[in-house]
């Protein structure tokens, strides 16, 4: 848990004034770090300071190649009963960044384990064997300038580590010490539980928060994926010191974790690092529960608060993570909702005034996936609103996207991915999220074939099989008054 991701939907620091209405759905990767393959909403870490919760979609994308600052390659070795360690060099670069993959995320998790992944999370940041407290951990890294955190998703744990250059040595020690030392005091195990539920009972004050967790439990049901990643307060409280313990054991290991490192440091120097750090050590990787068929029963979760701006959530099942239409789903998405320029914003914002913010953003899991549309809005105009982002998605579903719409989105898409590649912890998320949760990493120039490859008919027949009236669901958090009557406007244009 720290200054940048960990248990919460929130970023380092706030969106700049001119673009603070374009949130997006939460990542569970340190959003900074996450781009491409969008994924699931992630609790980040309590260490740092937090500024109020955003949403937006996170993806693991590819690793850049070409010329420039930007590397033309990435170096991969698996140690033997250790950490696999990618790299990627960026020439002149004064910061590295390293990030370290667990598979233990919420989904991996039994039911009577509800909530330990991220429980976990936090209690690394309490102390380690050559860190023993918070504070030993947080000057050891903010004492040279850097930052760190981690972030607890559904179906992995990611800690992150910035510095400069040459304190590299010093940013992997701490991730090894986190991952494969951490102290797990009794003490601090029944401290941090009460910091936990307060951090639960914060997301359940916050309307939009809660909108998500109710639109979670909307599509994906009362399984592992609907569940939230911190689990609820009784889960938390009855969660035993030794089975989190055992937790840890069994999937905190080396052999289990991907390290990603980013900057002007060769592979060599990356793999001895990590090696020494890491060290060796099998683990347990645990399955999960397949995604369930879209639930029966209600397709709408409320939720009474006596605000002052309704929070709504409104999406349908999409993709999974490898799906073969991904590219072409990151392309629908940008045209509905992602940016200044997309449909919903110049529709809902722009045009007719009915939000400050409205974003749509894609959510992909291993075997499942949603995109979703989320908006604040005046509680009296909850149903202007849902006509408006259904009258958007009917559009994109009925009527072929023109062309130059069409390269717009492309070239919004292709230019977002080569900038951020300039930034060493972007590009530690790119090959290090790709490759623990794809198992590989392709090129930046393979991902920008595989969107301008993404034709009007790709969309549509998309936009045809994800736009149905049985597939919608939708969580709205609002007065009482304006939870009525919904179902009526549950409903695509003929």
């Amino acid at each position: 848990m720290g200054p940048d991701q960990g248990c919460a939907r929130q970023g380092e620091r706030g969106p700049p004034a001119d673009v603070g209405r374009l949130r997006r759905l939460r990542l569970v990767l340190p959003p900074e770090l996450a781009e491409r393959v969008p994924a699931q909403v992630a609790r980040r870490s309590s260490l740092g300071t937090r500024p109020a919760p955003s949403r937006r979609p996170l993806r693991f994308p590819v690793v850049p190649s070409g010329s420039g600052t930007i590397p033309a390659m990435f170096e991969r070795t698996a140690l033997a009963e250790g950490p696999r360690v990618i790299s990627a060099r960026l020439p002149a670069a004064r910061s590295v960044s390293a990030a370290a993959y667990v598979r233990a995320g919420s989904r991996l998790e039994s039911r009577d384990q509800a909530g330990m992944a991220h429980f976990l999370e936090h209690l690394t940041f309490k102390g380690t064997a050559a860190f023993p407290s918070t504070r030993a951990l947080s000057e050891a890294i903010e004492g040279v300038g850097g930052s760190f955190n981690a972030a607890t998703d559904r179906e992995a744990t990611v800690y992150w580590v910035r510095v400069p250059r040459r304190e590299t040595e010093r940013a992997m020690t701490v991730l090894g010490e986190l991952i494969c030392r951490p102290a797990l005091d009794m003490a601090e195990i029944d401290r941090e539980r009460e910091v936990i539920i307060e951090e639960i009972r914060g997301y359940l004050d916050d309307p939009g928060e809660y909108a998500q967790i109710l639109f979670q439990q909307a599509m994906f049901g009362p399984g592992s994926l609907g569940r939230e990643i911190c689990g609820e307060e009784s889960d938390v409280r009855g969660l035993p010191a030794d089975g989190i313990r055992a937790f840890w054991s069994a999937t905190y290991r080396p052999a289990n974790a991907v390290v990603a490192v980013a900057g002007d440091l060769d592979h060599g120097e990356a793999v001895d690092l990590a090696a020494r750090t890491f060290g060796r050590g099998n683990g347990v990787v645990h399955g999960f529960e397949p995604a369930p068929a879209l639930p029966a029963g209600s397709r709408i979760l409320t939720g009474r608060r006596d605000t002052t701006q309704a929070q709504l959530c409104l999406g349908v099942p999409a993709l999974p993570r490898d799906h073969p239409d991904a590219w072409a789903l990151a392309v629908l998405n940008a045209i509905l909702g992602d940016g200044m320029s997309s449909r919903l914003f110049l529709a809902l914002v722009d045009r007719d005034a009915l939000a400050y913010d409205v974003a749509s953003g894609i959510v992909e899991y291993a075997d499942a996936g949603a995109l979703q549309v989320t908006a604040g809005v005046d509680p009296g105009r909850v149903g202007k609103a849902l006509d408006g982002i259904l009258r958007e998605l009917a559009a994109l579903r009925d009527q072929v996207v023109a062309d130059d719409e069409l390269a717009k989105a492309k070239a919004y898409l292709s230019g977002g991915l080569e900038l951020r590649m300039e930034e060493t912890r972007h590009l530690a998320a790119w090959i290090g999220g790709q490759e623990a949760l794809h198992d590989r990493v392709l090129t930046l120039d393979d991902a920008l074939a595989a969107i301008a490859r993404v034709s009007a008919a790709d969309l549509a027949r998309l936009a045809a099989q994800l736009f149905r009236d049985d597939a919608l669901r939708l969580a709205v958090v609002a007065p009482a008054r304006s939870l009525r009557g919904l179902d009526r406007h549950l409903r695509l244009a003929a």
